[in-house]
């Protein structure tokens, strides 16, 4: 168990070298793994373990979440539709195209809560995220949703 604080823990994340990871173990842990300790829960979790990891590598500004997706290997964000109080994205790579292909159901609840908890720090206002895997076009739509009027309470 390590006794670094969450801020020291940050700074050696963001300071290591970037290496890159095998999709399988990544798949591994993510489509085997993490469901087999959480069951029926996982979706839930994942989405707030995203919001989690968006309070903890907080954006200036939300056009950051481009470079931070393809950092972490959650794939390309792209704009698709933009109004006054919601914004949809296209999640796409070459490992979501295997895993919307290859996989029965999977979920991108993680990226979602993490988009979701980045608009709710970036314009103080409640924000909720919606994932809706696209097995046809290899894509994922994320829809975020917030209300001017819904500021959140500090």
């Amino acid at each position: 168990m390590s006794n670094l604080t969450s801020v020291e823990e940050k700074k050696q994340v963001e300071a290591a070298d970037p290496l890159t990871v095998p999709a399988y173990g990544y798949e591994l842990i993510r489509e085997i793994l993490i469901p087999e300790l959480l069951g029926r829960e996982t979706p839930d979790l994942l989405y707030w373990a995203g919001k989690r990891i968006a309070r903890l590598f907080p954006l200036q500004a939300i056009e950051e979440a481009y470079a931070f997706f393809q950092k972490v290997g959650w794939g390309n964000l792209e704009v698709v539709k933009q109004t006054k109080n919601e914004i949809t994205y296209h999640l796409s790579s070459e490992l979501i195209e295997k895993r919307l292909k290859e996989k029965g159901k999977c979920t991108f609840q993680l990226e979602a809560g993490y988009l979701a908890q980045q608009y709710e720090q970036t314009k103080n206002v409640i924000t909720e995220a919606f994932e809706d895997p696209k097995r046809k076009n290899h894509k994922v739509t994320i829809t975020v949703r917030w209300d001017s009027k819904d500021s959140v309470v500090e």
